[in-house]
């Protein structure tokens, strides 16, 4: 489902003389139907790169990126935005999202995207809500309102509303309390019972044990630093 084939990336500092800066060379992995990978290394190994280069935040400088058929590493913005609504899920620390609209609708953005009906779509974003402790009194206020940790679990709500068949998991129980962290490891267990293909990073190292298939260290697609 999720396919790195050889992929190298670098960095041109245009501000120190146009230095370029090799990050990454040679990374190559699988990622199957209902699996979850780690991606593991120290500080600076390349954790995040690589996981923004999955997602088309950052363009690869060689190699291919597929996810459910398209490669991402040359897919046109327009394929790259589909693949997100339809494909591949995104769950980051941060909570992005327009003022003033209503967390229930937050949650429930990405599957009215898709065209889901709108009561069906709301009861999934109540169902999640709920699920992570979010009090259905705020459900009706913008989450920009709450506080770091509510706005984590609205951002995860969001992140499992839809069914989305590859998924990339940024820290996802970084900060929670023993009851959101279990909630949310649930719900990886779910994604995967369903068929997700999953790539995470996980400071927790019980959390990472607890759902991971599989770990893959970083630091050995980084040049100078190989495990």
């Amino acid at each position: 489902m999720i396919s790195v084939e050889n992929v190298s990336k670098s960095f041109t500092l245009h501000n120190q003389g146009a230095a370029v800066i090799e990050v990454m060379s040679g990374a190559s992995f699988t990622v199957a139907p209902g699996e979850c990978v780690a991606l593991t290394g120290d500080s600076g190994a390349g954790k995040s790169t690589l996981m923004r280069m999955i997602y088309g935040n950052y363009l690869a400088a060689s190699g291919a990126i597929r996810v459910g058929g398209v490669d991402v590493a040359s897919a046109e913005p327009r394929e790259i935005l589909q693949l997100r609504r339809e494909t591949l899920g995104y769950v980051s620390q941060f909570l992005r999202v327009v003022p003033r609209v209503p967390s229930l609708d937050v949650v429930a953005e990405p599957l009215l995207a898709l065209g889901a009906d709108r009561n069906a779509a709301l009861d999934r974003a109540r169902d999640l809500l709920t699920r992570l402790n979010i009090p259905e009194t705020l459900w009706s206020l913008s989450p920009t309102t709450f506080s770091g940790g509510e706005q984590q679990r609205v951002n995860i709500a969001r992140g499992f509303a839809h069914t989305y068949p590859a998924m990339l998991l940024d820290e996802p129980t970084a900060s929670l309390d023993a009851t959101n962290r279990a909630t949310v490891l649930s719900l990886i267990d779910e994604a995967k019972a369903r068929g997700a293909a999953i790539v995470g990073i996980f400071h927790d190292a019980e959390a990472r044990e607890r759902v991971a298939d599989r770990e893959i260290d970083v630091s050995r697609f980084t040049p100078g630093r190989a495990a």
